[in-house]
């Protein structure tokens, strides 16, 4: 590929594109819970940019996300950001959002469902739900010195916002694929 390939320029806007949303979703206040992990709105920038982007974009998105983070940008929900962030009980979580787009956008486009909205918010509850807690919940036991079978049970606390998120995910998703199918590149080649 060029590097003036149009193509190749698109693509790399979408991936900022999706950072971008993923930054604004942090402005939405979190939710505080008394272990440390806070409820947030971002996981479902998380499930967007993985089923919007496809698994590559998705990945790279997230990538970018905490790369910005990491650098001390205060792109997290409550204003957090830097290395700082990568130690504590959230450390795990946030290691695991490229991983939880990267398996959403997968299983999108693999996914043999025909209604959008169903087969996106399937794949939401996988890659951005099932993936992103075990990496968090793994997290969580190394940063807080707990069991893991405790730090699942803390966990729970997030499954019906994150349900919700994923329903969510995938009526957006529907709603783009029928108002501009070409800016979804995770829906192609099915």
């Amino acid at each position: 590929m060029e590097m003036n390939d149009p193509g190749r320029e698109r693509g790399i806007a979408r991936i900022a594109l999706l950072a971008g949303l993923v930054a604004a979703l942090g402005v939405l206040p979190p939710i505080a819970l008394p272990f440390g992990v806070p409820i947030t709105a971002q996981t479902m920038g998380v499930m967007l940019a993985g089923a919007i982007l496809g698994a590559r974009g998705g990945f790279l998105a997230l990538l970018l996300f905490l790369a910005l983070v990491a650098m001390g940008l205060p792109l997290l929900a409550g204003g957090h950001g830097g290395l700082a962030v990568l130690a504590g009980p959230t450390a795990g979580f946030l290691v695991g959002w490229p991983f939880g787009a990267l398996v959403t956008g997968a299983l999108v486009r693999r996914l043999r469902l025909r209604r959008t909205a169903l087969r996106v918010a399937l794949a939401s509850v996988i890659g951005g739900i099932a993936v992103i807690y075990a990496f968090g919940i793994v997290g969580m036991s190394l940063s807080l010195g707990r069991p893991v079978a405790e730090c699942a049970l803390l966990v729970m606390a997030f499954v019906p916002g994150d349900l919700v998120k994923a329903a969510v995910t995938g009526l957006v998703v529907a709603t783009l694929e029928r108002a501009r199918p070409d800016t979804l590149p995770a829906l192609r080649g099915r």
